[in-house]
């Protein structure tokens, strides 16, 4: 499991007066739903002003992120799923959200944090999605990621 060696952020994580956007495909409805609920959840327990807005894939992933960073927010979480099938457009749709969204946090200088899922089965996301019985909690991990650094770039700003 890609969990082993995880960091333990801060438990009392605090972006009080950040305002972050969850940006979420559509995709694997059951995986992203959860997916959401655990970064909405670390989001709450941080105190941050956010917002959810749902895009058609992963795909759509970076230009939504980009809009609502460059619209005022302090930082995105971007979740997506993205599972394997028979021909190269998995390996096309992951590196365009991949690059794209690491492009975004470059260009913007505001944090994205990263709950793109690339999986080889269907299985693989239920075992990450914060759902009863998963093993990880990606959502929630790619919001504490974003909340943290939003944290370390406004005070390297101040």
């Amino acid at each position: 499991m890609s969990g082993a060696g995880a960091p333990s952020l801060d438990a009392d994580l605090d972006g009080t007066g950040l305002n972050i956007t969850i940006v979420a495909g559509t995709w694997h409805d059951v995986i992203t739903n959860g997916l959401i609920a655990g970064a909405q959840k670390a989001l709450d327990e941080a105190h941050v002003t956010s917002t959810l807005v749902r895009v058609a894939g992963s795909f759509e992933l970076p230009v939504v992120s980009k809009a609502a960073l460059e619209a005022g927010a302090d930082a995105v979480v971007a979740l997506g799923v993205i599972i394997r099938g028979g021909t190269p457009h998995f390996e096309y749709v992951s590196d365009a959200a991949t690059s794209g969204l690491t492009q975004v946090s470059i260009v913007t200088g505001k944090p994205v944090g990263f709950g793109v899922l690339t999986l080889d089965t269907e299985q693989q996301g239920l075992d990450r999605a914060g759902l009863p019985g998963s093993k990880e909690d990606k959502g929630r991990e790619a919001a504490e990621a974003a909340v943290a650094t939003a944290i370390t770039l406004r005070a390297l700003r101040a």
